[in-house]
């Protein structure tokens, strides 16, 4: 198994392609949050200024959801930073001397889940760093307080970074079950960001539709964090979130039954 993570590092580090990933998703999280930090306190300061009655969304529940940007908007690059383990393979012809230099195919397979592990986490850091830092210091050039102090946003900010492993894992289940790249990373794109937001929003519009929804991968990052950006545009409470170890749970499964479906489908067919 060492033998084969040191493969997967190596492989992982010899292309450019995760250094593009990084500085997109940089440049990605940093407008995100510097926008949506701009807006939703603008737009909470007029429903105030407007004399509006209660107040769905405190001061640091709103820091909560813009410092959580990174697991809720952007976890979609290490989700194709995973994928990518295993459909770059495929796509390059590497798998062959991958499964001569290691026969055992769940071995291979493995090694790929636990090599996205320390990935992610660097996403995760990485992202979550970008988002703070632009989102606090929009929200501090508005005259609003950063909460960076309180311990329920910096659970947020700690748990989206564990949210960058969690997804990266789900990646490359995605990838062992559609080894195609191509089809992959456009399915990927397709359902987490047009797909999945539609669902989420239509699903609001009828009694059961919101239970239902909880368990969509993306409701399940928000649930992890402990903030939902769909909550917060929609002026809605974010009680509807499942606890945050559910939610981890809920991407672990995803990731487990892609593998699993990888691993007797993609892994099992004879490779040339």
């Amino acid at each position: 198994m060492r033998t084969t993570l040191v493969s997967e590092y190596r492989k992982f580090f010899s292309t450019r392609m995760w250094r593009i990933l990084l500085l997109c998703m940089v440049g990605y999280m940093a407008f995100l949050a510097a926008t949506f930090g701009w807006s939703l306190t603008f737009a909470a300061g007029e429903a105030a200024d407007a004399g509006a009655e209660g107040e769905i969304f405190s001061a640091s529940q709103l820091a909560q959801t813009i410092y959580g940007l990174s697991a809720t908007l952007g976890y979609v690059f290490p989700v194709i930073v995973g994928a990518l383990a295993v459909t770059g393979e495929f796509r390059h012809q590497t798998i062959t001397p991958t499964l001569l230099a290691e026969p055992r195919r769940s071995v291979v397979l493995l090694a790929k889940f636990v090599s996205s592990i320390p990935i992610g986490l660097v996403y995760g850091i990485v992202g979550t760093l970008t988002t703070v830092g632009a989102g606090a210091g929009m929200l501090a050039l508005n005259g609003n307080a950063t909460y960076l102090g309180e311990p329920e946003v910096l659970r947020t900010v700690g748990l989206s970074v564990l949210a960058g492993a969690l997804w990266a894992l789900v990646g490359v289940g995605l990838g062992a079950a559609l080894p195609n790249q191509v089809v992959s990373i456009v399915l990927l794109l397709v359902f987490t960001q047009f797909v999945e937001p539609m669902v989420r929003i239509l699903a609001t519009l009828v009694d059961w539709g919101a239970t239902v929804a909880q368990f969509l991968p993306g409701a399940a990052g928000d649930a992890l964090i402990g903030a939902s950006f769909y909550a917060a545009i929609g002026g809605q409470e974010g009680g509807d979130l499942l606890p945050w170890w559910q939610g981890a749970l809920i991407l672990l499964g995803y990731a487990a039954v892609l593998g699993l479906i990888g691993r007797v489908t993609t892994f099992r067919k004879d490779i040339t």
